[in-house]
């Protein structure tokens, strides 16, 4: 029965080198063009949030700079790196379950591939995908403490939740949840519980108080600080959350969490829950606080519970293989071979990225459309989210007249201070800087449509003083009259 296992677990392998290759055509897309905007802006001496109005936390940068910095701003390059990065992940993945056997270790680097390659070209790099790798190495580090009380394991493993906590706050929920276990495993192993915590959280705040010093020595740090408490956790952390919730792909879910309870069940049953087990079931159950607590209900934010989620479920595939009679084995190995599937017919029919490329080559055709239109150091104010206006300005290389990626931050709570001083430094920077085109997408974020603008006055003004120059399928280009 092991060699089954053993020739099932190749052709997942295969299938997956298959769907690496068919994924090197995906374009970059969605999110990732506007931190490349940002990191290009800042490679050009532009400052985080200072000059740069995003809620991204500075890790998300950190990635985005190397990226643009060495690879490139191309298809190709962000491919290259979101595949090493899937690599690192699955490597992670692989190792902490090989405490569970080669068969195990295989089969959650194998499944995690998957499913990343599953939720296609817009996801590519996306934040929660980012934390994967940080997030399986903090938890291994702690588990690997309790197992063996090297202190070097628990250090590296407060470093890589440290630097996971850069790229999305959120984190830290799992860093707390880890520290308490500390201090447990301490206390059970009659070890100095003061000692371990300090080395824990010295290696947690190693990566933080890095970035908060790169952004003191940038002057970007009263920007962040007003960023994220005037208006990302009052406004934004609750914009969107009206909408409806999707419960993304059941399909797949339903086998990696009834797989994940099979194992929790199996390793009782067998007096096999170690530390590990118990440090990837607090996984699991972070990956689901992890998207139930973001409230936005989008589908990226579910990486996280999918990484634990697989490695939970390859925890007793060894010891279901030797004992097949017992009552959890074959449901878990079905579990198994079902979440395989799944995800590589779920993968196989996103590898055409349909919508995204469309999406791309609306940013290559509006690129295409400003460029002659453009004379040199000419700006170009964008009114969209996602749409594809800040990727089709880092094909230009041009830049905005003001700090203001996006537009959604004034069509919300418009009698909210911080939304009426954001609403007054737009018009301020638009009057001292007036842009040559204004790009105006069609589509809202989380509502909306072109008369949007209508309920800001103001910018309607300065809008209405330039000429309706191009019409696209969703967006208007508006030029200086004099042009």
């Amino acid at each position: 029965m092991e060699s089954l296992a053993w020739i099932a677990l190749g052709v997942g392998a295969l299938a997956t080198a298959r769907l690496l290759w068919w994924s090197m055509t995906w374009p970059l897309v969605h999110d990732a063009p506007l931190m490349h905007y940002v990191a290009w802006r800042i490679l050009q001496g532009d400052v985080p949030y200072r000059d740069l109005f995003d809620m991204n936390f500075p890790g998300v940068y950190v990635v985005h700079l190397f990226v643009v910095g060495v690879l490139g701003t191309g298809d190709l390059a962000w491919r290259v790196f979101d595949l090493a990065w899937l690599g690192a992940a699955c490597v992670a993945a692989a190792v902490f379950a090989a405490r569970w056997g080669r068969l195990a270790a295989g089969t959650a680097g194998v499944l995690l591939a998957l499913y990343h390659l599953s939720c296609g070209a817009w996801q590519a790099g996306q934040r929660d995908f980012l934390l994967c790798p940080l997030l399986l190495a903090g938890a291994l580090g702690v588990a690997r403490w309790i197992e063996t009380g090297r202190s070097r394991a628990l250090l590296l493993g407060g470093l890589a939740l440290g630097a996971s906590a850069t790229i999305k706050p959120h984190a830290l929920v799992l860093a707390g949840t880890l520290g308490v276990v500390v201090a447990v495993a301490a206390w059970r192993a009659r070890r100095s519980i003061s000692a371990a915590l300090v080395l824990f959280v010295a290696g947690c705040t190693l990566a933080p108080l890095a970035t908060l010093g790169w952004l003191a020595l940038a002057g970007a740090l009263p920007a962040w600080r007003a960023i994220v408490f005037d208006y990302l956790l009052p406004l934004y952390s609750r914009l969107g959350r009206d909408v409806a919730w999707n419960v993304y792909r059941p399909e797949v879910f339903l086998p990696v969490g009834a797989g994940a309870v099979l194992s929790v069940v199996g390793a009782l049953g067998g007096g096999r829950f170690g530390p590990r087990h118990v440090v990837a079931a607090l996984g699991v159950v972070y990956g689901a606080v992890h998207f139930v607590g973001q409230g936005k209900g989008w589908e990226y934010h579910l990486h996280p519970l999918a990484a634990f989620g697989v490695v939970m479920l390859s925890a007793e595939i060894e010891p279901a293989l030797r004992r097949l009679r017992r009552p959890v084995a074959v449901p878990l190995l079905l579990s198994v071979v079902l979440a395989g599937v799944l995800f590589t017919q779920r993968a196989t029919a996103v590898s055409p990225a349909g919508w995204e490329r469309d999406k791309a080559d609306g940013a290559r055709r509006l690129a295409a459309e400003l460029a002659p239109m453009l004379g040199p150091g000419e700006t170009v104010q964008v009114l969209d989210t996602t749409a594809g206006g800040i990727h089709a300005l880092l094909r230009l290389g041009a830049r905005q007249p003001t700090r203001f990626l996006y537009d959604f931050h004034f069509f919300h709570d418009p009698g909210h201070p911080t939304i009426r001083a954001l609403r007054a430094e737009l018009i301020q920077q638009l009057d001292a800087r007036p842009p040559a085109l204004y790009v105006v997408f069609e589509r809202g974020w989380p509502t909306g449509g072109y008369e949007r603008v209508d309920t800001f006055p103001e910018l309607a003004a300065r809008l209405a003083e330039y000429d309706l120059v191009q019409v696209g399928s969703e967006y208007r280009i508006h030029a200086q009259r004099h042009r």
